[in-house]
């Protein structure tokens, strides 16, 4: 059963497959009930590609991207990624699978206080054996890429949230990953901050051929990447026609009938005076210096209010 939704901005020319997903079941046990996250998926995303997950809130969307990435396990199914069944491996080689092939980017930015922009970016490659000189280069050129040069130094609370985020982008893509998954990457962050961060993580699909999947609920900036997947609950996807209809607005009750008017309130010693309780007509005799300290005069018990004297 595929699982892609059909909006796709067709590639000039077709880019190998990075990640295969077939039949992937996801089944949580809670209380002795069994939840089905995840049926039947399957699912096939090119190299390079800038893919925007959506649907509503449990149906799979961050299930998914921790499958992918390999935190979780599939209860049936199988996961290739870059030519590797992430589904069969132990938890060393899974570990040693994300060092070397993931980044991950977070809705919470999730920086070291304490450390300044540099040293958070430096940390994945405290994992690997390279010297304290390689470590700072590599961390001086992701944050280079990501236009922060001039704030290495700086500490995270001395950053905007939108300079946040574009340090834990550079921190993702420090070790060179094939795959960065993005968990509402925009979520945090102004109009103006999430179009930075959306117009990098489409440069770095573009020009630095990264793989990116990214779970938003945002349609602008799913209106970025260059595939919308779109699941529904238990991990089944909507086609086209349906996702148009569901997002289409719906037409209102009396459409393409005369809406009924409604009639006028009959003027009277009760009747149109009600309607101008708010307002700020006075008696035209009450002098300018009382105006706005006494009520209206829809409110005022005299003899004019009620409609037995003509206000001349």
């Amino acid at each position: 059963m595929s699982n892609a939704k059909e909006s796709y901005r067709e590639p000039a020319e077709k880019a190998p497959i990075l990640i295969r997903v077939k039949g992937v079941t996801r089944t949580y046990t809670r209380g002795g009930e069994s939840l089905h996250v995840l049926s039947g998926l399957d699912l096939e995303i090119p190299e390079g590609s800038f893919q925007a997950l959506m649907g509503p809130s449990g149906s799979g969307k961050s299930t998914l991207l921790h499958l992918l990435a390999g935190l979780d396990r599939p209860t049936s199914g199988t996961i290739e990624v870059a030519g590797k069944r992430i589904d069969t491996m132990s938890e060393g080689e899974l570990a040693k699978f994300r060092a070397e092939n993931v980044g991950f980017v977070f809705q919470s930015f999730n920086l070291i206080p304490v450390l300044t922009a540099l040293e958070n970016v430096e940390l994945p490659l405290l994992l690997t054996k390279l010297g304290g000189a390689e470590r700072r280069r590599r961390a001086q050129t992701a944050l280079r890429v990501v236009g922060l040069e001039d704030r290495m130094n700086h500490l995270p609370r001395q950053l905007s949230g939108g300079q946040e985020q574009r340090v834990a982008i550079a921190r993702a893509i420090v070790h060179d990953p094939r795959l960065i998954v993005a968990d509402e990457p925009t979520g945090d962050l102004d109009r103006a901050s999430a179009d930075d961060v959306l117009r990098l993580l489409t440069k770095l699909s573009t020009e630095l051929k990264k793989t990116i999947l990214m779970v938003t609920h945002d349609p602008a900036a799913a209106e970025r990447a260059s595939v919308r997947l779109h699941l529904d609950k238990g991990g089944s996807a909507w086609p086209s026609a349906r996702a148009a209809r569901a997002r289409r607005p719906r037409e209102p009750r009396h459409a393409g009938r005369e809406e009924p008017v409604a009639k006028p309130r009959a003027h009277g010693p009760h009747g149109g005076m009600r309607e101008h309780r708010r307002s700020r007509l006075h008696h035209p005799s009450e002098p300018s210096w009382q105006r706005g300290r006494r009520r209206p005069i829809s409110r005022r018990k005299t003899a004019w209010s009620r409609g037995t004297k003509s206000p001349s």
